[in-house]
C-alpha cells in the first residue's frame, strides 16, 4: 500500500443533499436531553429513579453523596430536558423519569443507527 491509499475497496462518499434522518428541530430536542443524560451524576438519579418510580429529591443526598443544593441543580436539569417529573406533594417535591422522554431518544438514536426515518 502507498501513502494516501485507502484501506477500503471504495472510497466512502457523502451524498450531498442527502436527507438527514431527524429534523432540525429534533436534533436539538436529542442534543439537550443527551447531554442532561451525560452528567454521570444525572445519569445515576436517572438509574435511582428508574429502579424506585417516585422518590423524594431529599432521598436522593445519601445515595448520591452530594448537598441537597446539588440533587436540586441536577434535578432541574433533568426537568428542563424533560427526562425527569416533578410532582409537589406539601412541602417535598418527589420524582420519577418520563418513560416517554426516555423511549424518545431511545428511538431517535436508533433511527440514526439505522439512517430511518
Amino acid at each position: 500500500m502507498t501513502p494516501g491509499e485507502s484501506l477500503l475497496a471504495e472510497p466512502a462518499v457523502c451524498v450531498p443533499g442527502a436527507p438527514l434522518v431527524l429534523p432540525d428541530a429534533d436534533v436539538a430536542s436529542l442534543s439537550a436531553r443527551l447531554k442532561a443524560l451525560g452528567d454521570p451524576t444525572r445519569l445515576r438519579i436517572v438509574q435511582i429513579l428508574a429502579a424506585n418510580g417516585s422518590v423524594c429529591a431529599c432521598d436522593l443526598e445519601e445515595p448520591l453523596g452530594l448537598s441537597q443544593p446539588t440533587v436540586s441543580h441536577h434535578l432541574r436539569q433533568l426537568a428542563a430536558a424533560g427526562i425527569v417529573e416533578r410532582d409537589k406533594r406539601g412541602s417535598w417535591a418527589f420524582h420519577r423519569v418520563s418513560a416517554a422522554a426516555l423511549a424518545t431518544v431511545a428511538a431517535e438514536l436508533g433511527q440514526l443507527a439505522h439512517g430511518r426515518h
